[in-house]
């Protein structure tokens, strides 16, 4: 067997640490017990800290992060893949294939005050007997492409007039929150608003003011879905729709009522005939609660457009719940509208 030549592994460890200096790819090097060894230019640049401030320490965390946590590579030196869904919430993990871990996750980057999303991959070295000598962390500025991605996605789902969400992303989340409901026995509930006379108000103020007015309304609609599951839609048209999970009859008509009293303070002008002094909100509230889920969304959907059918039948202007609506058809003087058969909207028509 060959002799090595003495000071071979010497050179050779220089000589791959200038190399890892002039990558062009920024990255930095941990040892066992997570100091940084190496910092090289390119991770100087991309995070705006010398390598001076890390080398020999465990603060390479805060490079990129305000509060201190692990870092990919302490998980692989710390041979910890299962706080990776805890620690990396936003990043697509390629998995562990026992080489290391891959991620993508927002970083807060404090040195620099701004966030990039980072493509990271660290991976370890491993001496001849299988002892862990070191962990290799790269990163790749993916910033760009991330916003790219988040902004088509944006223009797919969001409503250009109003910024609500759009009627695809409506039915996607119904469907998404419909099946966690089953899943968890939580109530959910569904709201339908449309506002009253709005041919009217078009052909009475045109149609930039009715624009004006949508904007208005939905602005309202957008801030009674306050929780982070709450989902506000422009429908189609003057019709708006706000999916609540986790909430009842009760806490939904309670929304429902606070949204058409927000409209009428608005004070928007109507004052067409056949309409009243100012814009109102007609809306119809439907619920399902634990065990009531052996149908599918497309009832949910129907009971909540039957509801306010309802509301604009007896008077506009008013909330109705769809568990109520026989008790508020009864009360009208004979003669009155009958109660509609159940409609026949369908998720996705």
């Amino acid at each position: 067997m060959a002799k090595t030549e003495p000071g071979a592994p010497d050179l050779a460890h220089s000589y791959a640490v200038r190399l890892m200096q002039h990558l062009v790819v920024p990255t930095f090097v941990i040892d066992p017990k997570r100091r940084v060894v190496i910092w090289n230019r390119a991770c100087e640049r991309l995070t705006g800290v010398a390598a001076s401030e890390v080398i020999g320490t465990t603060r390479h965390w805060q490079a990129f992060y305000e509060k201190k946590r692990h870092c990919l590579a302490d998980l692989v030196a710390l041979d910890m893949p299962e706080q990776l869904p805890e620690l990396y919430s936003e990043y697509a993990a390629r998995g562990n294939n026992g080489l290391g871990f891959s991620a993508e996750n927002w970083c807060v980057m404090p040195k620099l005050g701004n966030q990039l999303y980072l493509a990271i991959d660290a991976g370890p070295i491993h001496d001849e007997d299988g002892r862990l000598i070191a962990v290799v962390e790269t990163l790749r500025d993916l910033t760009d492409q991330k916003r790219a991605e988040m902004a088509l996605k944006e223009l797919a789902t969001k409503d250009g007039l109003t910024g609500l969400s759009n009627r695809r992303a409506f039915d996607q989340m119904l469907l998404e929150e419909w099946s966690r409901a089953q899943r968890t026995q939580q109530p959910l509930s569904l709201l339908f608003a449309d506002v009253d006379h709005f041919k009217l108000f078009n052909d009475h103020h045109g149609h930039q003011n009715g624009d004006e007015c949508l904007r208005a309304v939905a602005a309202v609609v957008r801030s009674h879905a306050s929780r982070p599951l709450d989902l506000a839609s422009r429908y189609g048209g003057e019709e708006f729709a706000l999916i609540l999970p986790e909430t009842d009859r009760t806490g939904a008509c309670g929304i429902a009522e606070a949204i058409r009293s927000a409209v009428m303070e608005l004070r928007i002008a109507h004052g067409a005939d056949g309409a009243g002094a100012h814009v109102t909100l007609s809306v119809g509230v439907a619920s399902h609660g634990p065990g009531e889920f052996d149908f599918g969304p497309d009832r949910l959907l129907g009971l909540a457009d039957q509801a306010l059918y309802a509301a604009k039948r007896l008077g506009r202007n008013r909330v109705i719940c769809a568990d109520r609506m026989l008790a508020e058809f009864a009360r009208l003087d004979r003669g009155g509208p009958e109660v509609p058969a159940l409609a026949t909207r369908r998720l996705g028509s």
